[in-house]
């Protein structure tokens, strides 16, 4: 990872992904590189070479949304992939409470997700930090107790990959959430230490945050292999706590299901106190 070019780095990771005709240009042979070439790239976004020469080389960290917007339309980036890039450039909006604030879920927030007998639900903050649960979250995993970083978990922990039966599909994403989060605020020390930390644990992470990919937390099924009920096929949602930062993440099961009957029963087996929930 570049540190010193941040923009440059998606720019490249993102033109080796087109190619010619993609855009409506001619293939032709004895290619140096793999997707667009920078004159090409220049040419369709109406900007001269020499300019965009100096964003890839880090000559230039702030250009305009307007110069931001024509390279994202000719590399074709998704609203999260355009997003980023503009996040890389400085136009994003602060944390909500300073990027050193201690993060705190809404007392409303923690006893609403308390109120959910038999759907696991935790919230997590601006660094993938658990910052509420509730019985049967923990239940499900040790990972989404509060204090837990989701992050660090799932690639230096011992239990994600035991509890993910599908965790090499799940990394890339993740990776792409974590890169999100850090430039979706202003900057914060304390997550670059993190992905520092993430980079020189894991390979796989390190691998994977080269590739300069970018995703925000989506809903969809979700497997989980637990060590006292089994296999849990369980829908995900994930929901935006207005002006925080922060995201509920609730996972329920299909009525009358295997997996409801398995919720059933971690509901049921009492392994976890109140002592284990946030305060509200």
């Amino acid at each position: 990872m570049s540190v010193m070019h941040p923009i440059g780095d998606f720019l490249r990771a993102r033109r080796a992904r087109v190619q010619p005709e993609d855009v409506g240009l001619p293939r032709t042979s004895h290619r140096r590189v793999a997707g667009l070439r920078r004159e090409e790239l220049a040419l369709l976004a109406g900007v001269s070479v020499d300019y965009y020469e100096r964003l890839e080389r880090g000559r230039d960290r702030h250009p305009s949304e307007q110069v931001l917007r024509a390279l994202a339309r000719v590399l074709m980036l998704d609203d999260d992939e355009h997003e980023h890039l503009m996040s890389l450039a400085g136009h994003r909006p602060a944390a909500p409470s300073g990027p050193g604030a201690e993060e705190r879920t809404a007392p409303g927030v923690a006893a609403l997700i308390s109120s959910w007998p038999l759907t696991p639900a935790f919230v997590w903050g601006r660094r993938m930090d658990v910052l509420a649960a509730n019985h049967l979250a923990v239940a499900l995993s040790p990972m989404f107790r509060p204090g837990s970083n989701l992050a660090r978990a799932f690639f230096l922990g011992p239990e994600a990959r035991g509890l993910y039966p599908q965790w090499p599909d799940m990394a890339p994403r993740v990776a792409a959430l974590l890169r999100r989060l850090t430039t979706v605020s202003a900057p914060d020390p304390v997550l670059d230490e993190l992905v520092g930390e993430l980079l020189l644990g894991s390979a796989e992470f390190a691998r994977l945050w080269a590739r300069h990919e970018v995703r925000r937390k989506v809903g969809g099924p979700k497997l989980f292999r637990h060590p006292a009920v089994g296999d849990l096929r369980l829908h995900r949602e994930a929901l935006e706590v207005p002006g925080s930062g922060q995201t509920l993440i609730a996972y329920h099961a299909s009525p009358g299901s295997e997996a409801e009957r398995s919720l059933i029963l971690l509901a049921s087996a009492g392994t976890r106190d109140a002592s284990d929930l946030p305060d509200a």
